[in-house]
């Protein structure tokens, strides 16, 4: 991979923009800080010119250039502000997309993140848009000021440069002190927001089970990690802010002595020394700001090198060239999968060549990696060797949102979005109400979604809706159906169905087949495998038998092919 490919350059060259308008920010700022220098001019100007003659025509046109000087200069930190709150948004619009897709490549390959990606892109937005930017951008013009103490008088540059030193020195000791509690803390509450977000998510299991005393248990201890190392470091930059202070004022009281000391030996005039202590104030301001923001920038650099990482060890797809539209044949060629955190494969040596539009029954034990498989089968996972192949070509190879419409899945646990019914069944693209039907009449809830309040209209996600795991399977089920894809990856369909949804489901198969598409079925019950033209037995992570059904049954069961036809018959009799 050229260094120019690298996912870190590739998103070093995606913030660029940023640098440049960072860049244009701090020449606002050079304009600001030379403007701020208004007040102490027109001080000088009053005491040793106005003052001393009485010409009070010059002080009208010096408070009249002040006044333009310091309109302009309200203008140009307006102008500042804007720059800076419409980079954060455009950086909130340029990496929220990415941070997701990261997140969701993270979570699949077994590094969930939760929201983390996008709450530290908040705190990025805010950073660039709030006020701890300001003395970030103002510090480096800090020169300007000293360089005119020293102009003034070499011995006011002189204490003015040891206090900026000191105030650095002090500055730099804050980010040894607190960098590491602030790391830790921030780790805790990570851990305590997945903790909260988890009994949210799953309040009803929690209440059922009696299990909130003891995940509120785990949530204080990690809570009270984040607040005790959390107080730690706001402890110190306290501390560290107001030896600070106290040294600013000391300095302004000391500079005015500097400048009482000189004008009594006739070296500066008195409007010198009350600018000086004006210029000292106005020079070490950046400086003891930025130390009262250290925490919030420590935070905002640890967010930042979050955001790069995850971006880096999970970037964008690149772009591929469009393919034919796939009739539906899939291969596995010496396929293995070992899952993150372990050291052995949780399949391995998968080998197997489904034609276009046979139906597969995958059967084995619990734990034999059956939902593993279907996962790597319709692109969830990413094998760690071998190849899983649609219409001969690699699945990593094809476009995701182009192949996505011609393949249909149904995992165990469904999750629908918050959006409508008919939503969730168009996969919340584009609605197609004939699609939309049509894959609700293969699921047979079509009848069952008219009874709901507002029909296909109902959303999903109102508090007052409560959905059966047997509703939502057939919901999920009509979204994997929607569109008649040409793969289709149904693992345990009938977990959650009665009678009349197992019927629904048979028929919803059965038209599948008939419309072509290759269907890979897991189930348990031997009355769902009637129209499986391959069974694939699956134990121990490896192919234990492949082939014709009429082969493999027998094998698997001493008993012959037709016994499964009987079982579905005397299953619709019950």
């Amino acid at each position: 991979m050229t260094a120019s490919k690298r996912p870190g350059a590739i998103l070093a060259r995606t913030t660029k923009p940023l640098f440049w308008t960072c860049l244009l920010a701090g020449l606002f700022s050079l304009a600001i800080n030379l403007l701020v220098l208004t007040s102490p001019i027109y001080m000088f100007q009053v005491f040793d010119r106005v003052l001393g003659t009485g010409h009070l025509d010059t002080l009208i046109w010096l408070t009249v250039i002040a006044a333009t000087a310091y309109l302009t200069f309200g203008a140009i930190e307006a102008v500042r502000g804007h720059v800076l709150s419409r980079a954060a948004t455009w950086l909130d619009r340029v990496l929220g997309i990415r941070l997701i897709g990261a997140g969701l490549g993270a979570g699949l390959a077994g590094e969930p993140t939760g929201s983390q990606p996008l709450r530290d892109l908040a705190q990025l937005r805010g950073f660039l848009s709030g006020p701890a930017m300001a003395p970030l951008l103002d510090a480096p013009w800090t020169p300007v000021f000293l360089a005119v103490l020293w102009f003034m008088h070499p011995w006011l540059g002189v204490f003015a440069i040891v206090m900026a030193v000191l105030l650095f020195a002090v500055m730099v000791v804050g980010e040894i002190m607190t960098r590491r509690p602030t790391r830790q803390g921030d780790a805790h509450q990570a851990v305590a927001h997945g903790l909260a977000e988890g009994m949210l998510r799953n309040g009803e299991t929690v209440q059922a089970m009696g299990l909130l005393p003891a995940l509120l248990e785990r949530w204080s201890v990690a809570q009270d990690a984040a607040l005790t190392v959390q107080q730690t470091a706001s402890d110190r930059a306290l501390r560290l802010q107001g030896l600070s202070k106290g040294a600013r004022m000391f300095m302004q009281t000391a500079i005015l002595g500097i400048g009482a000391w000189l004008v009594v030996r006739g070296e500066l005039t008195a409007g010198g020394m009350i600018v000086a202590s004006i210029l000292l104030g106005r020079a070490l301001a950046p400086v003891d700001q930025l130390l009262g923001s250290w925490r919030q920038f420590i935070s905002v650099r640890q967010s930042w090198r979050r955001i790069k990482a995850l971006l880096v060890r999970y970037p964008a797809a690149a772009a591929q060239m469009p393919l034919p539209a796939p009739v539906g044949e899939l291969a596995c060629e010496e396929m293995a999968y070992v899952p993150p955190g372990l050291d052995r494969p949780l399949l391995a040596n998968i080998t197997f060549t489904v034609p276009a539009g046979a139906t597969v029954g995958v059967v084995g034990p619990s734990g034999a990696g059956k939902s593993t498989l279907c996962r790597l089968l319709i692109g969830a996972l990413t094998p760690t060797a071998g190849n899983v192949r649609l219409d001969h070509a690699d699945l990593a190879d094809w476009n995701r949102a182009e192949v996505g419409p011609y393949l249909g899945y149904l995992p165990q646990e469904v999750a629908l979005f918050a959006g409508t019914v008919g939503e969730n069944i168009a996969r919340m693209g584009e609605e197609d109400a004939g699609k939309i039907i049509a894959a609700s009449r293969l699921a047979g809830i079509h009848e069952m979604i008219l009874r709901l309040p507002m029909g296909y209209a109902t959303r999903v996600d109102d508090a007052n809706l409560k959905l059966s795991g047997g509703q939502r399977q057939r919901i999920g089920l009509a979204r994997a159906l929607y569109g008649e894809p040409k793969l289709l990856v149904l693992d345990e369909p009938n977990a959650h169905l009665d009678g009349d949804g197992e019927a629904a489901l048979t028929a919803a198969l059965a038209a599948a087949k008939r419309n072509g598409a290759t269907v890979i079925l897991v189930s348990h019950r031997p009355a769902l495998l009637q129209s499986a033209d391959l069974l694939l037995f699956l134990a121990d992570g490896a192919v234990q038998a492949f082939g014709p059904a009429r082969e493999v049954w027998p094998m698997l069961t001493g008993q012959p092919h037709e016994a499964v036809s009987a079982l579905a018959r005397a299953a619709k009799i019950r």
